[in-house]
C-alpha cells in the first residue's frame, strides 16, 4: 500500500495554524474544544494529514483572530514546485516551522522587544557567528 504525501498546500496551512496558534499561546486541546473538536483533529489538520474546509478555516480564523487569507500567505506555488520536484516546500516552511517551536517562539518574542536597531544587528551577528562555529571556512 502506498502512502499518500499530504498536498504542499495543506501542509503550509496546516503550519499557518500551528503558528498562530502557538504564538497566542493556546493549547491544540483548547483550539479544539472552540471548534467542537477533539485535539487528534486539530493536531492532523496541523500535519497537514486531514484538509481544512472552507467553512472550518473561517472558524479557525475567527477563534485564532486573523483573516482566513493568513493561512494562505506565503504559501508553496504548487505548479512550481512540480516542476522542481517540491524542492522549495521544505525551504519555504523551515521559518513557520521554526517559528512553531517553543525556542523559536521564545527568540522571536524576545528578539522583537530589543528596541535599539544597532543591538539587534549586534545579536544577528552574534547567532550567524556561532552558528558558524566549526564551520570550514572557504578558502
Amino acid at each position: 500500500m502506498i502512502k499518500k504525501t499530504p498536498n504542499p498546500i495543506d501542509l503550509h496551512v496546516g503550519s499557518r495554524v500551528r503558528m498562530r496558534r502557538v504564538l497566542l499561546g493556546m493549547s491544540q486541546e483548547k483550539l479544539g474544544t472552540s471548534l467542537g473538536l477533539t485535539f487528534q483533529q486539530v493536531q492532523k489538520y496541523e500535519k497537514g494529514t486531514n484538509r481544512i474546509g472552507a467553512s472550518r478555516l473561517q472558524q479557525i480564523s475567527k477563534t485564532l483572530s486573523v483573516p482566513p487569507s493568513f493561512f494562505f500567505d506565503g504559501s508553496p506555488n504548487v505548479e512550481a514546485n512540480i516542476s522542481a520536484g517540491f524542492e522549495e516546500v521544505g525551504k519555504s516552511t523551515f521559518v513557520i516551522d521554526f517559528l512553531s517551536t517553543a525556542e523559536g517562539l521564545l527568540l522571536n518574542k524576545a528578539f522583537v522587544r530589543i528596541k535599539d536597531g544597532k543591538l539587534r544587528k549586534k545579536v544577528i551577528d552574534l547567532v550567524v557567528a556561532i552558528a558558524d562555529e566549526g564551520e570550514p571556512t572557504p578558502h
